[in-house]
């Protein structure tokens, strides 16, 4: 195959005319559009990263007033904690001092109804006691006794005494 100069030339010419006819109509036609449309793209790629570092300002701040949320709300627990457990001492010793009272109280209740109910007994036994050293002595001196007759008479009341 035999290409001349001139069919090379003539081929070079016509690719090159048709490659710059192309360029201009593509500038007039789509290169405002292609340029365009890469701007927006660029646009929105710019929004994009700024709104993702935004999104991540705003996380990290939200996270910062978690985390000093929750110190606050351990504060406040560990302060609620500690109130309660003085409330709780101080109601502890309350308790304690009312219990150690009413034992005191109720002690010193037995002590008296004891003590009375000792004078009451006592009170009992002398007028007993009166009673049958009375009709003790009555028998006695209604009947002449001998010693022994004595004897036997107070131990027989004696029996009789502890029998009621």
């Amino acid at each position: 195959m035999n290409i001349t100069l001139g069919e090379v030339l003539g081929n070079f010419i016509l690719v090159a005319g048709s490659f710059l006819l192309l360029i201009v109509l593509i500038k007039k036609f789509a290169w405002g559009n292609i340029t365009s449309m890469l701007d927006q793209r660029a646009q929105k790629i710019a929004d994009d990263i700024d709104g993702a570092e935004t999104a991540r300002k705003k996380a990290e701040k939200l996270a910062q007033e978690r985390e000093e949320a929750l110190a606050g709300s351990r504060a406040e627990a560990a302060s609620i904690i500690e109130t309660a457990k003085e409330t709780a001492e101080k109601n502890k010793a309350g308790i304690l001092a009312d219990a150690a009272a009413e034992a005191g109280r109720l002690k010193e209740k037995a002590n008296q109804e004891i003590a009375q109910s000792k004078a009451d007994a006592l009170q009992s036994i002398k007028g007993d006691v009166a009673d049958l050293t009375v009709s003790l002595a009555g028998k006695i001196l209604s009947q002449e006794l001998d010693k022994e007759a004595q004897s036997e008479l107070i131990d027989r009341y004696i029996e009789q005494l502890g029998d009621a």
